[in-house]
């Protein structure tokens, strides 16, 4: 663990025998944050605040990082430290980073297989990998640094954090997902969570390499895009439902206008003909809220082709199931859930949410009317994402909505750890296959008999 007490004679070793800091941002790695490196950090950075009489500005990174790296020299020739080249270019890595970025989170937003970082107060953080949870070695030098940090990640997004704030749920330029909660809301102390995205999107076929679809499972969300099927994706949090919904988005012909909605931007739309809109939260003032009901209502003003809904989370249910049976047919959106039974009731639930007084009957009349495929996704055990289940909404029979699996994941064990099974066709065809002859849109040979592997 990274701690923060004084090092044993560091000027008395011989050069290259002490390390003031030892790389160790993630499990792989172990070692410390010694007092001198603390010491240099805080030398270099009053150094910086004198020249630049107090007014330093961090946008400018390559120049500031010519005045960091020698005034860093200086220091180091102040206190008489002598270091190999490799300590002290790592040295000056951290201390540049812990100055102008984000300080110990910089190697771990850096490092492409950390898909997500947790950090519960300043002594605790964790990050996601291949889709597993684990603790790293890193720490911050107190609760003060912790928040100095947040401060730097929200405040050129416009946002704060304090008492009258204590929450923040914020995207960055790159499009990571950052949300922040403080005391005395949080009892760790100050809590940062980013979720990281792929710079560059994933493809099917990436899908399809990893093992969270197969081929004939592409071939026919493709179908159902281009067919126009309204479609929802769902699962649990963490199961890759915005990046399911980014690739099969790929899937609409590019001459459609699409809208896209949203919490908070994460789409990343392969088309021109694109109109992002992103929700608003409201000011400090608890003015200025723009919800993604509104957007939504807004939207079908807008002349959309196709509507998408990041994620559906209230009364907004209702104006997008209205929109897919009012001719936006083809429109997507995500949910939480456990199943895509479950999806319909929460979409139940989110409907009744927008203040209507709407007899029950009626609401599952326009699910069933409106919603025609379910998506299903997991995160299994060994922590990969799986498609586990595809089913049609069928229509209304009494007062329940009937549903009927087209494809089931059937687990067959565990080998190695992994996760062993496939998704395997239930041998019933959907109601809206009529649309693929229409569109005149072949699916592979057998993909609805029993039994079969997809």
């Amino acid at each position: 663990m990274f701690t923060n007490r004084p090092a044993k004679n560091p000027r008395t070793r011989p050069l290259g025998e002490y390390d003031p800091l030892v790389e160790a941002q993630t499990m792989e790695g172990s070692g410390e944050i010694t007092a001198d490196a603390y010491m240099i950090r805080d030398r270099v950075q009053r150094k910086l605040l004198a020249e630049a009489d107090g007014e330093v500005d961090i946008t400018q990174t390559p120049q500031m990082r010519q005045m960091i790296e020698a005034l860093f020299n200086r220091v180091l020739a102040e206190e008489n430290l002598l270091y190999t080249r490799a300590v002290r270019t790592r040295l000056l890595d951290w201390v540049t980073a812990d100055i102008l970025g984000f300080g110990p989170l910089e190697p771990m937003l850096n490092d492409s297989s950390i898909t997500e970082v947790m950090v519960n107060g300043h002594e605790d953080v964790y990050i996601e990998r291949a889709g597993k949870v684990e603790k790293t070695r890193v720490v911050f030098e107190n609760e003060a640094h912790l928040v100095r940090i947040i401060d730097r990640i929200v405040a050129p997004l416009g946002r704060r954090v304090d008492e009258s704030s204590p929450m923040v749920d914020a995207r960055l330029p790159n499009g990571y997902r950052v949300n922040v909660i403080i005391p005395p809301l949080s009892l760790n102390g100050p809590m940062l969570t980013i979720r990281k995205f792929a710079q560059t999107p994933y493809t099917a076929q990436d899908l399809v390499a990893n093992g969270t679809m197969t081929p004939a499972l592409v071939s026919f969300l493709k179908a159902c895009v281009e067919a126009r099927v309204n479609l929802v994706i769902s699962g649990g949090t963490g199961s890759g439902k915005t990046t399911l919904l980014n690739v099969v988005s790929a899937f609409i012909p590019a001459n459609e206008r699409i809208i896209t909605i949203e919490d908070i931007a994460e789409l990343q739309m392969k088309q021109e003909h694109v109109a992002r809109l992103e929700k608003r939260p409201p000011n400090v003032e608890g003015k200025g809220e723009v919800t993604i009901r509104q957007l939504v209502i807004n939207a079908l003003r807008m002349r959309p082709d196709r509507i998408i809904v990041g994620e559906a989370r209230g009364g907004e249910a209702l104006d997008m199931l209205q929109a897919m049976n009012t001719g936006h047919d083809g429109s997507m959106t995500t949910i939480h859930s456990n199943s895509p039974r479950d999806t319909l009731r929460r979409i139940e639930t989110m409907v009744l949410m927008a203040g209507l007084e709407l007899p029950l009957r009626a609401i599952r009349e326009q699910v069933s009317s409106a919603i025609e495929l379910v998506v299903h996704m997991e995160r299994l055990r060994d922590g990969t994402r799986r498609v586990v289940q595809v089913a049609e909404v069928q229509g209304m029979e009494g007062d329940t909505i009937l549903m009927q699996d087209l494809f089931v994941f059937e687990q067959t064990g565990i080998q190695n750890g992994r996760v062993m099974g496939t998704l395997r066709a239930t041998g019933l065809r959907p109601r809206f296959a009529e649309k693929f002859a229409a569109n005149s849109i072949e699916l592979p040979a057998g993909i609805f008999e029993a039994g079969m592997t997809l």
